[in-house]
């Protein structure tokens, strides 16, 4: 079933819908957008139709208008669930300042505000209300909902990051699950959910939980052609960082960095390394109180904190779209969370980097976090060391990211055969093939073989490395062969091999009460014995920028300043922030720098002209587009006196 979900959604991307010239004035208006892209067609066509839809769409691909579009044209309102009070705050605040109706239903709210919004709901003044799923299912808010919906008020139920439903996923909810309560409510109005990242599985399950009816299924491709993926193997994180910073500073993207980590204490110590550097970085997590948590959040999303290092609880309701870089410090749970995190960065669709720092031990800390939990909930941990496995497995594959991660998801993607997707660290040719791996992987096989095929990964690099410590020497393993073969290697490097090896299915492993030991798989002979090509590789840093080509090729043109530009895109950024602070939003919400850029190389000299620039919608044009036309003219010699008339 999984499978036939894909194929209807390929179906549908090839097919545009021609969709009512109501709304494409609306989104023109609100949005400042002269076109929506065809998955986005299908979806609001689908919300107008009150039809139940699936729809997986990356971040950035505009799964908000999808639902925000349709309450809009038909007037009526949408219950959208969504799992986090800063996320419905951000979305709330976005709409209102583009003079969108919306609201939110939360535990900030106290009963008097609670009883506006709901008045608002029936007067037709509002077309959206944010609220939690705990909140969606409780018996008072399903009688608010059977009385919208007799009022004729109620036009959809929304499911913002769907794949919460899904215990297959990499952030399932058991909360969500209920939500198909509501349609026992109202049973005649479309149920639509969104989310990001769903593998096959996780698309069926989320239909299946829901009870979705003949929906339409809508899957964008996962690929982020603006991002540039890179993993190296992690050696000092914080110059590492620090490295990756000034690569963006040089270039002038500018924007802010993401950093996760696996635990509070990592989170703390990197950012205090990352200030010895130099840089401004803060950290967040949920031990800190929280008065800290939302200084922190507030001071990233205003833009006055560049670097957030952060455990996974920050980052769903961050809607800042010019994260520039989104680093890993620590190897992701599951591939589903690194693509989920990464997608934080690049959400204007300009070029921005993933750089994933990575250690062996990463693995087995994230399985015995696990294993931990699993005992203390009696859960069955199998499912999610799968998840671990896989993410293995994608790192230690020297093949293109893009098409790997495409691939996980179900979906193929055509790249370059000569020079790849020009944007990973495999196709910029920053991994170089061990001229040894032959010789290497037979060693490493080897070892396996005489330690009886009941070690882990460490063990196995002590011994070829030829360590001394005594759970080597009491085993008798010093007096191996093998021992002492691999010393000119450090460990990090066989141990990012016998990845690789278990990746190309010659070693395998085996997890057994929490403890990891490898044996052989099904090559593993073969490639002792020399039958096949084997090919070993490592990160040896990032590329110039000649590498980079690829960039401008298949994959979406950035808009490019020169000197002189950038200056008054400074000066566009600084009256955002002025803006911003005066209506107490973040800078983001005002303009992206997408749409900041644009100005800049259009130079528009009135009202229509900046009408005309994307991102520009009438509302926001009414509120300060006299005060950015105005900045613009400074450097044109037009009149600025006279913008106002025109």
């Amino acid at each position: 079933m999984a499978r036939s979900l894909y194929t209807a959604s390929v179906t549908q991307e090839m097919s545009e819908s021609v969709l009512p010239a109501a709304v494409l004035e609306a989104v023109h208006r609100v949005w400042g957008f002269d076109s929506l892209r065809p998955m986005q067609q299908r979806a609001i066509q689908a919300g107008i139709d009150g039809r139940d839809c699936l729809t997986v769409l990356p971040t950035g691909g505009g799964k908000s208008l999808c639902y925000q579009v349709p309450a809009l044209v038909t007037g009526k309102v949408t219950i959208v669930a969504s799992p986090l009070i800063a996320l419905m705050r951000d979305q709330v605040r976005g709409l209102e300042l583009n003079g969108y109706g919306a609201a939110a239903l939360h535990s900030g709210v106290d009963p008097d505000e609670a009883r506006e919004v709901i008045t608002r709901a029936f007067d037709g003044s509002i077309n959206l209300i944010f609220a939690a799923p705990e909140r969606l299912v409780t018996g008072g808010f399903k009688t608010i909902l059977a009385s919208l919906n007799d009022a004729g008020r109620l036009g959809a139920i929304a499911i913002d990051e769907a794949h919460c439903i899904s215990q297959w996923g990499h952030d399932f909810r058991p909360e969500f699950r209920r939500l198909k309560e509501l349609r026992q409510v109202a049973p005649g109005i479309g149920i639509q959910a969104f989310t990001a990242t769903a593998t096959p599985r996780v698309q069926q399950d989320i239909v299946d939980q829901l009870g979705l009816r003949d929906p339409e299924i809508l899957i964008g491709k996962f690929d982020r052609p603006n991002l540039t993926y890179r993993v190296q193997a992690r050696s000092k994180a914080a110059d590492q960082i620090a490295e990756a910073m000034r690569r963006h500073r040089s270039a002038g993207d500018g924007g802010g960095t993401i950093v996760y980590c696996l635990s509070r204490k990592d989170t703390e110590s990197l950012a205090q390394d990352l200030i010895e550097h130099g840089l401004d970085a803060d950290a967040y997590h949920a031990g800190l109180s929280e008065k800290k948590r939302e200084s922190v959040e507030n001071a990233f999303l205003n833009e006055t904190l560049d670097v957030v290092v952060a455990t996974v609880a920050f980052g769903m309701g961050i809607d800042r779209s010019n994260v520039r870089l989104v680093v890993h410090a620590t190897m992701p749970k599951s591939i589903e969370a690194y693509q989920q995190e990464t997608g934080r960065a690049g959400r204007d669709g300009e070029p921005a980097e993933c750089l994933l720092l990575y250690s062996p031990s990463d693995a087995g800390r994230w399985e015995r976090l696990i294993g931990f939990g699993a005992e203390e909930s009696g859960a069955d941990p199998a499912g999610q060391l799968r998840l671990i496995r896989e993410m293995r497995s994608l790192i230690a594959s020297m093949t293109c990211r893009h098409k790997a991660l495409s691939e996980h998801f179900g979906q193929e993607l055509e790249i370059d055969p000569e020079n790849g997707c020009g944007a990973c660290d495999v196709c910029l040719g920053e991994t170089e093939i061990d001229r040894e791996s032959v010789k290497v992987a037979q060693v490493l096989l080897s070892a396996v073989a005489r330690t009886g095929q009941k070690y882990g990964a460490a063990h196995i690099c002590d011994v070829v490395r030829g360590a001394k410590a005594e759970k080597i020497t009491s085993r008798g393993h010093d007096e191996l062969s093998v021992h002492g073969l691999l010393g000119g290697y450090t460990k990090a490097q066989l141990a990012m091999y016998l990845d690789q090896l278990i990746s190309m299915g010659a070693l395998e492993r085996v997890v057994e009460d929490r403890f990891e030991t490898i044996r052989f798989g099904e090559t593993g002979m073969s490639v002792m014995k020399g039958i096949g090509d084997v090919v070993l590789a490592n990160p040896i840093g990032t590329g110039s920028a000649k590498k980079e080509r690829a960039r401008g090729q298949k994959r979406r043109e950035a808009v490019i300043l020169d000197v002189d530009e950038k200056v008054v895109f400074e000066r566009l950024r600084d009256l955002r922030t002025r803006i911003a602070r005066e209506r107490e939003v973040p800078p983001y919400v005002v303009f992206s720098d997408a749409t900041l850029r644009e100005l800049v190389k259009d130079r528009p000299t009135d009202r229509h002209a900046m009408l005309r620039v994307k991102g520009v919608g009438q509302a926001k044009l009414d509120s300060f587009g006299d005060a950015f036309l105005e900045a613009l003219a400074l450097d044109s010699g037009a009149d600025s006196s006279k913008i106002r008339s025109q």
